[in-house]
């Protein structure tokens, strides 16, 4: 039988400290991405000190904060929360897909879990239901995750 190797989303490695980068764009929005990811982090054993929210104009500088963040070392995952509804042009289309590949980037270049939890809706309907609706939050998803990868990171050789 193989040797499987999981990380757990319910309970922090001891000593993990955590940053989240959350859009002001849609804050509507992010502000409940961001309560659910603090909720379910603070649920694993995560302390509110070992938790830093960097708070930025929209999700196009949601990257470069994503970078320094990861370049500090300080911290086992960053989170990046965002919301970009769809409008009448395709400007949308091109922040998600240049936000998407850099988040990727900063993550592979440090070796970091870094979270992509920006919402990329058709609507603000959709949003709403993304961020806590019927179709759950984002933002917990991606502390999960993040928790996950961690524990399983630290793990691995």
């Amino acid at each position: 039988m193989p040797n499987v190797i999981t990380g757990s989303s319910e309970k922090a490695p001891a000593d993990s400290r955590f940053a989240i980068v959350v859009s002001r764009y849609n804050e509507s929005i992010t502000g409940k991405l961001l309560d659910g990811a603090v909720a379910t982090l603070t649920a694993a054993g995560v302390a509110d000190q070992d938790i830093d929210v960097a708070w930025v104009p929209g999700a196009w500088e949601i990257p470069l904060i994503a970078e320094r963040l990861a370049d500090s070392g300080k911290f086992r995952a960053v989170l990046c929360l965002g919301a970009v509804i769809r409008g009448e042009t395709t400007h949308d289309q091109y922040i998600n897909h240049q936000v998407s590949h850099s988040l990727g980037q900063i993550a592979l270049e440090h070796g970091l879990p870094v979270l992509f939890g920006v919402l990329t809706c058709n609507s603000l309907e959709q949003a709403i239901h993304r961020s806590g609706g019927r179709v759950g939050n984002k933002g917990v998803e991606c502390a999960q995750a993040a928790l996950e990868m961690v524990g399983l990171l630290e793990q691995l050789p």
